[in-house]
């Protein structure tokens, strides 16, 4: 596993400190989970914002729901 070192403020480093208190887990478990959050969130509008960029480029183009459904005889 690789190490990095962060500097947090105070505020943050004493509820992250408490948490990890109260919780009997470790601050690292903690900040693990908060940057595998971010970090889905992040990949998610990356992914987002490239395919709304090939949809503006002309790359790719848009459906609506209705003719997916049509398309796949879903259409009510």
């Amino acid at each position: 596993m690789a190490a990095v070192s962060i500097r947090l403020p105070e505020d943050i480093a004493q509820r992250l400190n408490q948490l990890a208190t109260l919780t009997g887990r470790s601050k690292s478990f903690y900040i693990t989970e908060a940057i595998l959050e971010h970090l889905d969130n992040l990949e998610d509008v990356y992914l987002a914002e490239q395919r709304l960029e090939d949809l503006r480029a002309g790359r790719s183009k848009a459906h609506t729901l209705e003719a997916v459904e049509r398309e796949l005889g879903l259409a009510d």
